[in-house]
C-alpha cells in the first residue's frame, strides 16, 4: 500500500491508538492485566511506533508542493526541536496539577513552579514547537497536513485542558497559577537542561535511520 491510501490509513490508526486505549473501560481492563507501569510503557511504545509510521507514510505520499524549499528553512526545526527536548526534560517526572502526566502532583509548589510557570502544558508545548517548526521546511501537502494537525491539536488541547482544570480546581486554580513566568534556576534544572540537549542529540542521530531524512542543513 502506497501513496495517499497508506497516509490516510496511518492517520486513522494513529488516532485510534490514541483514543481507544485511554477510554476508561479499555484502560481499566488493560491496567488490570498488565499493571499501570506496563500500560504506560506499552502505550508509549505504541505511540512512538505509530507516529514513526505516520511520518514515514507522509514522506511516501504523492508530492504536491505548496511552497519551495530554501536552505535557511532547515534551521527552524533544529531550533524548535532543541527547545522541545529541553522542555520535555524539565517537565518529565515533575509535579503538574494544571495539566496531565504530572508526577506526585500534591507536592507541586506554586512558589517554585519551574517549567510549569512558563508552560502549563509542557508536553503539548513541546509537540506544538516540534510540529510548527517542521511545517516551515516541509512545504508539501502531505507534511503540511501532518504537522498542521499536530500543531492545531496541541494548541486546542491546551485550551481544553485549561477549561477543564479551572472547572475542577475552582478557586485553587488562581493560587496554583499565581507565580507564572517566575524564573528560579536550580542545580537540578541545569542538569535537566543538559539532559534535554542530550535528548536533542539523540533525536538528530536517530532522524536519518528512522525517518530517512538527514536533518542538518
Amino acid at each position: 500500500m502506497t501513496g495517499w491510501a497508506e497516509f490516510t490509513l496511518a492517520f486513522v490508526v494513529f488516532l485510534a491508538s490514541h483514543s481507544l486505549p485511554v477510554r476508561p473501560p479499555v484502560k481499566g481492563w488493560l491496567v488490570q492485566r498488565i499493571g499501570a507501569r506496563g500500560f504506560s510503557l506499552g502505550y508509549s511504545l505504541l505511540s512512538a511506533l505509530v507516529l514513526t509510521w505516520l511520518i514515514v507514510a507522509a514522506g511516501r505520499a504523492p508530492y504536491v508542493e505548496l511552497w519551495p524549499r530554501a536552505m535557511w528553512q532547515s534551521w527552524v526545526p533544529l531550533i524548535g526541536l532543541a527547545l522541545a527536548a529541553v522542555i520535555l526534560a524539565l517537565a518529565l517526572g515533575r509535579p503538574n496539577p494544571l495539566s496531565f502526566g504530572g508526577a506526585n502532583n500534591a507536592a507541586f509548589d506554586p512558589a517554585r513552579p519551574g517549567i510549569v510557570g512558563w508552560a502549563r502544558h509542557p508536553l503539548l508545548a513541546a509537540i506544538a514547537l516540534w510540529a510548527g517548526a517542521h511545517i516551515v521546511p516541509n512545504g508539501d501537502l502531505a507534511h503540511v497536513i501532518l504537522f498542521g494537525v499536530f500543531f492545531g491539536f496541541a494548541l486546542l488541547g491546551m485550551k481544553i485542558i485549561d477549561r477543564r482544570k479551572q472547572r475542577q480546581l475552582g478557586e485553587e486554580w488562581a493560587r496554583l497559577t499565581q507565580n507564572a513566568r517566575r524564573v528560579d534556576p536550580t542545580p537540578g534544572g541545569l542538569v535537566r537542561i543538559a539532559a534535554g540537549l542530550a535528548l536533542f542529540g539523540l533525536f538528530l542521530w536517530l532522524h536519518t535511520p528512522v525517518i530517512g531524512v538527514y536533518p542538518l542543513p
